[in-house]
């Protein structure tokens, strides 16, 4: 998601300044920023659990798109998603349904947004025999079972990624996660924001692991999907190490970017597939693909498929969230916004992790998604640090004082996942000491843990 418009991107790139250029056009004054939400959906079908084909998927969106307010867009033929006033709904490698919202200016509007959505999806979806799951990864259905979405993008990807790594299909097909949008002002505030978003990204695994299960058995971590976008790609997942380094700057993130293998570029709406050998943007850039020059287009293309745990496509992006259930999905948004909306919390919550060297942050950030809360940092654990880290978002946010119609501050939504931190048992933890009995007792065991919907 991103309000950048896009305008001038398909003239040759001249200079390599350019490249960093394109990341600033995202910066706005701190009067201007807001906060997006992108929520992704696993879709069953009920009462077996299977994950939903994708026609059963396709007429979901069809039925939504003759209620109104709704445009479609199509790939082929095919209804892949749809575009509303204030919000898209798009789908996933494996049928996942995402809601991206409009940029918005507080959580509040957000929550709205987020509500109405599920609403409709729900209104038509529960009565049809789907279930919505707020869950990181497809509790039953293998691999091999899950419709790949008709989309030439996918294509492409899919057979790329059964080279790279032994569970990239699964992190398409299977997975699903929250991402939360944030802006920067200029360039230091991108930086310093990308620093600290990337050094919580074991936080954000730990406090909202929430998938446990993968094929019908627990797999031995708390969200399987931090394992499996950790065997994903290692070119282009995980974390970048430069950002950590004292003189980063933007070209910091653009070198990383430029070395990255390249998956496709578009001409004439058809993708030109790229894979068939290492071919990162920098040698694209110096010699061109057969008749093509790089243009600012492919650029913002190639930013699309770079999957960090935080990235700049130019709003930044935090990655790290499994799906959650719909009580708490505004969660980590808040805790994104205030502790990087706030000036007093973006130091405080960055000296948090000093002391912490790169062994060390790698052991933590492996850790994260297997131990969870209980993954040791420091001389405690990660428990110990989300309590010290929640109290500096919640006051970020009282300082903000973004409230609703009740009067209440932005740190509302912080009080699901506090409670989580404080007792130190995960969602996953939880679901997992339930999990019993046939295959319809643990559906209703999900619908109950994580549905969308269910309390009708």
């Amino acid at each position: 998601m991103t309000t950048l418009i896009k305008t001038g991107l398909d003239q040759p790139i001249s200079s390599r300044a350019e490249l960093r250029d394109y990341l600033l056009r995202g910066a706005r004054s701190p009067e201007r920023w807001g906060v997006g939400v992108e929520l992704e959906k696993l879709v069953l079908e009920c009462p077996t659990g299977r994950a939903a084909s994708f026609a059963r998927i396709e007429t979901l969106l069809r039925t939504l798109e003759a209620q109104g307010g709704w445009q479609p867009l199509h790939e082929a033929e095919r209804l892949l998603g749809l575009k509303g006033e204030r919000s898209s709904i798009t789908l996933e490698p494996g049928g996942q349904l995402e809601l991206s919202g409009e940029l918005c200016p507080d959580i509040h509007c957000s929550q709205g947004d987020f509500a109405r959505h599920v609403a409709q999806v729900v209104g038509v979806g529960i009565p049809s025999g789907l279930c919505f799951l707020g869950l990181g990864v497809q509790p039953f259905t293998p691999l091999e079972a899950i419709d790949w979405l008709p989309k030439a993008r996918y294509g492409i990807m899919g057979r790329y990624m059964a080279r790279t790594g032994d569970m990239g299909q699964r992190m398409m097909k299977q997975t699903a996660g929250l991402q939360v949008n944030l802006d920067f002002a200029d360039e230091a505030d991108c930086i310093a924001k990308l620093r600290l978003g990337q050094a919580l990204s074991p936080l954000f695994y730990a406090l909202f692991a929430n998938s446990p299960l993968m094929d019908g058995i627990p797999t031995g971590h708390l969200s399987t999907r931090g394992e499996i976008w950790s065997r994903t790609d290692p070119d282009r997942t995980g974390f970048i190490p430069g950002l950590f380094s004292e003189g980063a700057t933007l070209d910091t993130y653009v070198d990383y970017v430029l070395g990255v293998p390249m998956y496709f570029i578009v001409r004439e709406g058809r993708f030109v597939d790229l894979t068939a050998e290492p071919f990162s943007f920098r040698r694209y850039l110096a010699e061109g693909f057969r008749d093509e020059r790089a243009t600012l287009a492919d650029w913002d293309l190639h930013l699309s498929t770079i999957f960090t745990e935080v990235r700049l496509r130019p709003q930044i992006e935090l990655r790290s969230a499994d799906a959650l259930p719909p009580r708490m999905s505004m969660a980590p948004a808040a805790l994104a916004k205030g502790l990087l909306y706030d000036h007093q919390a973006l130091e405080d919550c960055w000296g948090l992790f000093g002391s912490l060297d790169d062994p060390s942050w790698s052991a933590l950030y492996g850790n994260s998604w297997r131990l969870g809360l209980r993954a040791p940092f420091g001389r405690g654990t990660l428990r110990d640090l989300a309590l010290e880290v929640l109290d500096l978002a919640r006051d970020g946010l009282m300082r903000q004082k973004a409230r609703n119609e009740r009067g209440l501050d932005e740190s509302v939504y912080l009080e699901e996942v506090r409670e989580v931190a404080e007792s130190g048992v995960t969602l996953a933890e939880r679901l997992l000491g339930q999990w019993k009995g046939e295959v319809p007792e643990k559906v209703a065991l999900l619908k109950t843990h994580c549905g969308f919907g269910e309390s009708d």
